[in-house]
């Protein structure tokens, strides 16, 4: 059993879930506030002292069991997240695959959560014991929602606590259909528990409760200051990944065909709708021409279509975003920037975007700045190695850095030198759920992904014995 607050049969307030390829509504789930998320914490801290008395083995093999079920429903989960974000069929089934991933990590992982002795000298023993928080509380974003969050409630349960989710109210479908297949591998009632509602109301009323031990939450910064001022009345601890302006930089001695394509995927996966995308290119200006020619001839054969159909690119989230996104498109034109006049057909109805490039950019224009959540790309060329770091530097963000090049000095030294958690060599969005993950400045806090992920789910207890002598 699993503890989650009414669905679409709750007599009571309830918010629309849209297909965003048609413009259209196809479910109803319940608008959840205060008392939900009340109920939900509550239940979870019941099972908590349970969860804490579970041998590391079995949660181990508990989420072994549970990435069974993940598997077995992949095709189901992968149409319903397509249904609920507008993404290609084929990149949701790609984030299926990367939820059993981080369920079979840590599975693995479970059991190496360990203390340490310190030597303090004759006489006395120091010790260290990781201690689950009792209930992690995890803020998913509508981008990849069922990848978000499988890649934190992963590890929480990994380190024996009990998970309350509130998803985003745009894309909250996978976060209730995972709750069916927690109580299937066997977990006890109170274990996950998912809460559907408004980030002002649900998600505000989980980030300010006082009875979670932690918070994760993926989102904009400004929803980000709003989640930490709420945790901050209880000292609640929080992991935050707060979005980026990642540059991908591409030196003259690169294989720019290969670059070219490295790009692409960059700005225009899931709709340039990753916090990672690679929405800057910093280009040597030798070759800054040729580059933008193999990038926009590549852009422009992408299809665009409804995520069922499983085209390149579906449509944003919602109209909302669209409308954000054009508003930038249209702001980089009145900067000065030159846009290209993209080619691709756009579907009649649903909120689509075509890739967009732009060149003509400045570091002070505001589409080199800020972080624009589409699949529009901004191109700065510069002029030797230590122009391409100062303007890979050159913004508030810190997530993702790219360096395409065949000096491996170079990529080394560029790699040292940018500030940014996470640096790609030659491929972007390298990595997997081994692999830790975060920002810095203003993409965020803490790290997700990797054996390090776990310490965000456990308090460290110190312990000190005075140790008699003999006789």
């Amino acid at each position: 059993m699993t503890a989650t607050v009414p669905d679409a049969g709750f007599d009571g307030p309830t918010l629309a879930v849209e297909d965003p390829s048609t413009a259209t509504t196809f479910a109803h789930v319940a608008r959840g506030g205060a008392d939900d998320v009340d109920r939900a914490v509550t239940a979870a801290r019941a099972q908590a002292p349970h969860l804490r008395a579970t041998p590391p083995a079995e949660r181990g093999r508990a989420l072994r069991r549970l990435a069974a079920e993940v598997d077995g429903a992949r095709e189901e989960l992968a149409h319903l997240e397509t249904r609920d974000t507008g993404k290609p069929l084929s990149l949701a089934r790609a984030e299926i695959d990367g939820c059993v991933g981080y369920l079979d990590f840590y599975a693995g992982a479970a059991d190496t959560l360990r203390g340490e002795t310190i030597p303090v000298g004759p006489g006395s023993l120091a010790y260290t014991v990781p201690e689950p928080v009792g209930v992690s509380a995890h803020i998913v974003p509508w981008n990849a929602p069922l990848s978000m969050l499988c890649r934190s409630v992963a590890p929480a349960l990994a380190a024996g606590n009990a998970a309350v989710v509130k998803p985003a109210e745009q894309t909250p479908m996978t976060a209730l259909r995972f709750a069916d297949l927690v109580e299937a591998a066997g977990y006890p009632a109170g274990t996950y528990g998912v809460v559907t509602g408004l980030g002002t109301e649900a998600g505000h009323a989980l980030a300010a409760h006082p009875g979670i031990g932690s918070l994760t939450f993926t989102g904009s910064v400004a929803t980000g200051r709003a989640v930490l001022r709420a945790a901050a009345e209880h000292i609640t601890p929080v992991v935050t990944e707060l979005g980026g302006k990642s540059p991908q930089l591409v030196f003259a001695d690169a294989d720019l065909d290969d670059v070219a394509a490295q790009i692409v995927t960059g700005f225009t996966a899931n709709s340039g709708q990753y916090c990672d995308a690679g929405s800057r290119v910093l280009v040597d200006r030798a070759v800054a021409d040729e580059l933008v020619e193999l990038v926009a001839a590549r852009a422009a054969a992408l299809t665009l279509g409804a995520g069922l159909d499983d085209p390149d690119l579906g449509p944003l989230v919602s109209a909302q975003h669209h409308g954000r996104v054009t508003d930038y498109i249209a702001l980089g034109h009145e900067e000065g920037a030159v846009g290209t006049l993209p080619s691709n057909r756009l579907p009649d109805t649903g909120y689509f975007v075509a890739p967009t490039i732009f060149t003509g950019v400045t570091p002070t224009m505001r589409i080199a700045r800020e972080e624009i959540f589409g699949p529009v790309l901004v191109v700065l060329p510069f002029d030797g190695e230590e122009d391409a770091v100062a303007l890979a530097n050159g913004t508030d963000y810190g997530l993702g850095v790219g360096i395409h090049t065949r000096d491996v000095d170079r990529a080394l030294r560029v790699a040292d030198r940018v500030d940014a958690g996470y640096v790609m060599v030659n491929e972007y969005f390298a990595g997997g759920p081994a692999v830790p993950f975060g920002g810095t400045k203003h993409s965020g806090t803490g790290r997700e992904r990797g054996l390090v992920a776990l310490e965000s789910y456990v308090r460290r207890k110190t312990v000190v014995v005075r140790v008699g002598a003999a006789g």
